[in-house]
């Protein structure tokens, strides 16, 4: 039956992240500035719903830091939000206990965000360059995952039709 359930929820995750809609979303940081995703325009965003207690985020972390580390002066960028009622010197500690290198950014557990729903953690969206949510995952991703799938997206020409916004923008 929890696996039927789950089954469910994931599908429905996909389905609102299959929209491709682009997002405008905003909120506070570690040192309580207000950051938004658009500033991210122009790369693969990774956003990570995550929690302290939560145990298969913790062991997703290395991975995401991985990720972030290989990719932070390239295309991707990986951006946790902490989704969670806990205290905010709470949350740095953890932060720097796990040495997590990524902008991580604070709300309180709601049922759908602006991204999509949060069924479960870990809870995992893409958003492309153009700013659009094109995937959703519930559970553990890994950067394996994650860059197969981004580089599936620019080969199948996603990519491309980026490249030529930008530059189309660029010359008018």
């Amino acid at each position: 039956m929890n696996r039927w359930f789950i089954g469910i929820l994931w599908i429905l995750l996909l389905i609102f992240s299959w929209q491709a809609r682009a997002v405008e979303y905003q909120l506070p940081d570690l040192n309580d500035q207000m950051q938004s995703l658009d500033q991210y325009k122009g790369k693969w965003v990774i956003v990570n719903y995550w929690a302290t207690w939560c145990g298969t985020c913790i062991k997703e972390l290395p991975d995401l830091i991985s990720l972030h580390e290989a990719h932070k002066d390239g295309d991707i960028v990986v951006v946790g939000v902490n989704f969670e009622s806990t205290s905010l010197g709470r949350l740095k500690l953890f932060v720097t206990e796990h040495a997590i290198p990524y902008a991580i950014l604070r709300t309180e557990p709601v049922p759908v965000t602006p991204l999509g729903p949060v069924p479960a953690l870990p809870a995992t969206y893409i958003i492309n360059p153009l700013g659009k949510v094109v995937a959703g995952e519930v559970g553990i991703v890994t950067q394996k995952n994650l860059e197969e799938y981004i580089k599936g997206k620019r080969d199948a020409g996603d990519y491309a039709e980026i490249i030529i916004h930008q530059g189309s923008d660029i010359q008018g």
